[in-house]
């Protein structure tokens, strides 16, 4: 009897085993392409203020996670057909239906360094260098919307108060990323 049911086991689990396994993503050197043409891994935000989360790429799949807030930083990982495969700031992963991402570009203030303490803030300045008047500490998971990247710092809005982060201390960017 035992050995019956994981005959059917096998039977029934292989194919998605196989469908799953071919989904694999593929690391190579240089910058990889999804099927949708664009670069693989890169970011997008929510462009919804509820989206589910999945296991799988289909809405047959069970729902593991709803995000709660549009803006939220993802990081696509893999493609399928139209559905992506999303990490957010705390590693966090699973799939989303491309129709609910957006390609406007947002980050969070230093997500580890979370729970740090109170005197632990990322420092907005006026101008994109570390000599530049602070306007504004920002405590770490503030989400911020990113307007451009010069590979060290990124011009940024949060809370209606715009000025320049570390690029390093916001997740939602690459290192060395530079764009308008």
């Amino acid at each position: 009897m035992r050995r019956l049911v994981i005959i059917i086991l096998a039977i029934i689990c292989f194919p998605t085993i196989a469908a799953l396994s071919a989904m694999a993503p593929v690391y190579a050197q240089g910058a990889a392409k999804g099927s949708s043409g664009l670069p693989l891994p890169r970011f997008v935000s929510l462009k919804s203020k509820k989206v589910n989360i999945r296991i799988g790429p289909s809405t047959d799949y069970a729902v593991s996670w709803m995000y709660m807030k549009s803006g939220t930083p993802m990081e696509i990982i893999q493609e399928y057909d139209n559905w992506r495969r999303v990490r957010d700031a705390d590693g966090t992963e699973g799939w989303v239906n491309q129709a609910l991402l957006s390609g406007e570009r947002t980050a969070v203030a230093a997500p580890w360094m979370r729970g740090k303490g109170d005197d632990v803030y990322v420092n907005m300045r006026r101008d994109p260098q570390s000599s530049s008047n602070v306007i504004a500490k920002l405590q770490p998971g503030v989400q911020l919307n990113i307007q451009e990247c010069n590979g060290d710092w990124c011009h940024a809005e949060a809370n209606g108060t715009e000025g320049w982060v570390a690029q390093a201390e916001v997740w939602g960017v690459y290192p060395g990323e530079a764009f308008k």
